[in-house]
């Protein structure tokens, strides 16, 4: 929900061609700041106003951490985030409050607001508490959808996972949003008719939580490339590593994002996942404890995606067409 200083007044950051950098007002404005996780140069031509449509920030010195969350990241500032984007050519930029920040989105509105409001959108967590007049000023902020993450919950029945996603959709009707998941097929299956009615569009984070290794013929695969088909849901391809055990090409996802397209490119986009938290559960970790993020080539990442769409137009699509339909750019 909107807090306190989520009600501040947000100014805009400051822009330019091929990537995104501070604000001139922040105090690292200028500073040349590396990007460790692009370690291979990005292959292809990446389309002016290419978006990365899945990053998270962490700040707890400015912003603390939920004490219910289940582990703890390290620190990754907007000014990692706008050198990550410089480095991998890209435009735009989707910043998606994590489960460590519980309903609190001021992490989030910050790195909007220093990353600047004309290149960079915002997805919320909101609860049942979290009032219209909070969710305009989550709009007015560059909140563009609210995310449902029932992996973190535990949240793993259908029916349980249903009055949520009606709940939700209630909240936040009338509004030019849609709603992310981050769940499992097995989930996401038995909610198609539920999907199917909903009044905005659906994003299944990180391939909608498919297994590699089980390929396209998976169980409740072929509901997401219905869904999928028929243009009320998108997909995001991100978070290959999550999906795969084969890094650092992570071949066996090929297939899925192959299928994916086939159905229908105009419903997917594409997500780094930066900085790639990890919130696994450890022996002997406690979620106080810092969980190092997982290594992850991000210049690899991308470089995928031009083998699993080898079409420039239809990776246009992807970077370009879909984030800008989907988050109002």
């Amino acid at each position: 929900m909107l807090t306190r200083r989520q009600g501040l007044k947000f100014s805009a950051g400051i822009g330019f061609g091929g990537g995104l950098h501070m604000a001139a007002s922040e105090p690292s404005a200028g500073a040349e700041i590396s990007a460790p996780t692009v370690k291979t140069p990005v292959n292809f031509q990446v389309p002016p106003g290419a978006c990365d449509c899945h990053v998270h920030v962490f700040d707890p010195a400015r912003f603390p951490y939920w004490s219910g969350r289940v582990y703890t990241p390290p620190p990754a500032a907007p000014a990692e985030l706008a050198a990550l984007e410089r480095a991998l050519h890209v435009d735009r930029v989707v910043i998606v409050t994590p489960s460590v920040y519980g309903t609190d989105n001021a992490a989030t509105l910050d790195g909007i607001r220093q990353l600047g409001p004309d290149r960079t959108r915002g997805v919320a967590v909101i609860d049942e508490q979290t009032t219209p007049a909070q969710l305009d000023a989550l709009a007015r902020a560059g909140i563009r959808g609210v995310r449902m993450n029932l992996e973190q919950a535990g949240v793993f029945d259908p029916q349980a996972s249903a009055k949520k996603l009606e709940a939700t959709a209630q909240q936040i009707a009338g509004r030019p949003w849609h709603i992310q998941m981050f769940s499992r097929l097995s989930v996401i299956a038995p909610l198609k008719t539920h999907f199917a009615a909903l009044p905005m569009p659906v994003v299944f984070d990180h391939f909608a939580g498919a297994r590699a290794e089980l390929g396209p013929q998976q169980p409740g695969f072929d509901v997401v490339l219905d869904l999928v088909r028929s243009g009320k849901a998108y997909v995001k391809l991100s978070g290959a590593y999550r999906v795969s055990n084969e890094p650092p090409d992570y071949p066996d996802v090929a297939p899925l994002a192959r299928a994916l397209i086939a159905a229908n490119p105009d419903r997917l986009v594409w997500g780094t996942d930066w900085p790639h938290p990890d919130s696994t559960v450890v022996p002997g970790r406690k979620p106080t404890d810092i969980a190092p993020p997982i290594p992850v080539d991000d210049g690899r990442l991308l470089n995928l995606l031009a083998e699993w769409a080898p079409d420039a137009a239809i990776r246009a699509r992807i970077l370009v067409e879909n984030p800008k339909r989907l988050y109002g750019f």
